[in-house]
């Protein structure tokens, strides 16, 4: 490698491990010892750089990005074995699916290198799908969630709350005044460690904007700009609409679009953390809608200024998914909005206002209450599950 590019390399480097705040969402403090071959995926923004590098701290290790101009072109196979002869430990890599045949060359490192870290980063789980060199059995996945309310309370606090569990009788903390403060303002904004930094609205919408014309070409290289039109027509839609829902033969009329193209289009942008799409039980298909469509981070319906009861949804997807638990439509909606499922147990949940009235759930969740009340809980106490 030549000697200008490692400097310049490590350089980079340096600046980012100066910059690391000093609180760091607590995700990332939660692993005391990172696997030797790891393959770290999250949503654009959530942290996985600032993770990589606090790990790295007290070993010789080099992180670069896969999409650095002054690499682009050098075979990563090359430039990685470059760096272990220069006497790292191990490499960084992150953007991971910008190098060119990553898969190939991450399996030939693997095998030929067996003493050597190799941690590798990238804002969608379909890395590891798409690869072809089998990685899932050679690189540990782990999966970085948006934030919780718990940790955004660390990083407003300075207070590390114990997790909530469904249905426990203690609280992880009081309710009072400035923690529901805070949970407004989680809600806006702090999904994604990034909103510490100035203009959140702006690099949230350039975020969408990286994620629609960078990552999904990458992940689906046929995609025409009437494909990315209609990316932004879904996007549109849902932050205009009260009804969480497209219409497909509407869409395809409208843009010109197959049908089969256009659930490829949903199902990458499900894939990189834009939607969420909830499914009926024992849904399947992959040509589907699903019952409901949301946005996958609550977080983007103050940004784009959409629906904010479609917002109460899409927040209780959210935790419930981040928390570990499947998480369905209900069929017959007297009964509940949503069924849950985890380790084989499932419950129904009711979803609304302070005054709905009720149905048949086994929770009812609540916006706009403090305490748990009976089978009631407050939205809050949904963002302390992870």
């Amino acid at each position: 490698m030549n000697t200008n590019i490692l400097q310049t390399l490590v350089t980079a480097m340096q600046r980012r491990l100066a910059a690391l705040p000093q609180r760091l969402r607590p995700f990332t403090t939660e692993f005391d010892e990172l696997p030797k071959n790891l393959m770290l995926t999250g949503a654009r923004g959530c942290g996985k750089s600032t993770f990589l590098l606090h790990h790295s701290q007290g070993r010789r290790l080099l992180y670069f990005s896969a999409d650095n101009p002054k690499i682009i072109g050098e075979p990563l196979y090359d430039l990685v074995s470059s760096v272990f002869m220069l006497g790292y430990e191990g490499v960084i890599i992150d953007e991971i699916h910008y190098a060119s045949n990553w898969s190939i060359h991450l399996k030939a490192l693997y095998d030929d290198y067996p003493g050597k870290i190799i941690w590798i980063s990238d804002s969608s789980s379909l890395v590891l799908r798409d690869g072809k060199a089998d990685l899932s059995r050679r690189y540990v996945a782990i999966q970085m969630p948006l934030m919780s309310f718990r940790e955004f309370l660390y990083l407003e606090t300075g207070q590390i709350y114990p997790k909530y569990k469904l249905g426990d009788t203690i609280l992880p903390t009081q309710p009072d005044a400035e923690l529901l403060n805070h949970f407004l303002n989680y809600r806006s904004y702090g999904t994604r460690p990034f909103y510490q930094e100035k203009d959140f609205e702006a690099r949230y919408m350039a975020i969408i904007d990286k994620i629609l014309n960078n990552d999904i070409p990458f992940f689906l290289p046929s995609i025409s700009e009437n494909n990315l039109r209609v990316m932004r027509a879904i996007i549109g839609t849902l932050a205009n609409s009260s009804i969480p829902r497209v219409q497909v033969t509407s869409l395809c009329s409208d843009w010109g679009i197959g049908a089969e193209k256009l659930y490829q289009l949903l199902f990458v942008m499900e894939s990189v953390d834009l939607l969420k799409i909830v499914r009926y039980p024992n849904d399947t298909k992959a040509r589907s809608t699903g019952a409901k469509m949301l946005f996958a981070d609550p977080c983007a319906y103050k940004v784009l200024n959409a629906d904010q009861g479609t917002e109460r949804e899409a927040y209780i997807v959210h935790c419930f998914s981040r928390a570990g638990y499947e998480i369905n439509a209900m069929k017959d909606e007297k009964k509940g909005d949503y069924v849950i499922t985890k380790d084989h147990v499932s419950q129904t949940l009711e979803v609304g206002g302070k005054n709905k009235n009720p149905k048949e759930a086994d929770y009812v969740l609540r916006d706009n209450t403090d305490y748990p009340v009976g089978n009631a809980i407050p939205f809050w106490l949904m963002g302390m599950m992870w």
